[in-house]
């Protein structure tokens, strides 16, 4: 089998062999996130695939659905460092972005949905409310990878061919930019373009503290019909990504010869440890449900799914349970 994915830690043992799925050989292309998403979304071009739980939930809205995913999440993240502002827009608070002009690279990405949903639940922000221009941050042309069918309510336009979001924000052509990447002008031009939470790890930390929530961004999906054919593959790939995942946690825990390059990676593991709990990335459906439910909550009422779907719609049967002695 081919697994696009990208090069993560907890991945890693995968990658390099250490771990190997019981029955398969496995090929692991350490792709970046946009072309995985792209290519398996338009071309189906691999047997497994990193994949958008955003994307993913959408093409379970079509009539021929391509994909079928397991509770693995190989990317999650809080998000409010992601609210990116112009100076120009006088935004002072999370309030302040109702009715506003507001960056997208594309409506449906996963980071988005997590960022509206949140600005409306925690600060009474309707996702309704703004105006969204969706394109390229940094090159111009970027479309959805999935066609959108919206309620008329939401208001979503693409920006012209020549132009990039980027260069908006700083410019002042729109008010905040939501989106997985910070755009470059907000390394280049910092008095233009500043984030809505300066303080934004005290922000996350709180938020968990508040909803139990570790926004999960992906999930791994397998071609339905390799799937449908072979459905042993789903249990075989989950034990394994839960296999390297334990490998990680080891070696963050080793103290002695650090495996990373962070001065202060002990204290910034005992300080997650206390605030979210021993496994704070959890797999599987069961430790993921309040997320999941809050996810296609937000993913339905955004006018990305046509009816709320499950989390049990999500994955693979054979995924929720294991044998016990």
């Amino acid at each position: 089998m081919t697994l696009a994915c990208w090069d993560y830690d907890r991945v890693k043992a995968l990658a390099d062999g250490t771990v190997r799925p019981d029955g398969i050989e496995l090929n692991v292309l350490p792709l970046v996130v946009e072309e995985t998403f792209w290519r398996m979304l338009r071309h189906r071009e691999f047997d497994a695939a990193e994949m958008s739980l955003s994307s993913y939930c959408v093409s379970l809205m079509k009539e021929r659905r391509d994909f079928v995913a397991i509770p693995v999440f190989p990317s999650r993240m809080f998000r409010h460092s992601c609210f990116v502002i112009s100076a120009k827009s006088g935004i002072r608070e999370p309030r302040d972005l109702a009715g506003r002009r507001v960056g997208n690279p594309e409506y449906q990405l996963t980071a988005i949905v997590w960022m509206k949903g949140i600005l409306q639940d925690e600060y009474g922000v309707d996702c309704a409310s703004p105006t969204y221009f969706t394109g390229g941050e940094e090159e111009p042309g970027r479309e959805e990878k999935l066609k959108l069918d919206l309620p008329p309510k939401f208001k979503v336009q693409p920006i012209g061919p020549a132009q990039t979001l980027s260069r908006m924000i700083a410019d002042g052509d729109i008010d905040a930019i939501y989106a997985p990447r910070l755009p470059s002008t907000f390394y280049s031009e910092p008095d233009r373009v500043k984030r809505l939470f300066p303080n934004y790890v005290e922000v996350e930390q709180a938020y968990f503290r508040k909803t139990g929530i570790f926004p999960i961004m992906h999930v791994v999906a397998l071609r339905r019909d390799l799937y449908e054919t072979n459905r042993w593959i789903a249990q075989s790939l989950m034990k394994a990504f839960v296999d390297a995942q334990r490998r990680c946690y080891a070696d963050l825990d080793m103290i002695a010869s650090q495996k990373t390059m962070l001065p202060w990676q002990s204290a910034h593991l005992e300080e997650t440890k206390r605030i979210m709990g021993k496994e704070w990335w959890p797999y599987g459906l069961a430790a993921n449900r309040h997320a999941l439910d809050t996810f296609l909550r937000y993913h339905h009422e955004q006018g990305l799914s046509q009816r709320r779907l499950a989390p049990e719609e999500l994955f693979a049967p054979e995924t929720f349970e294991a044998f016990k002695i």
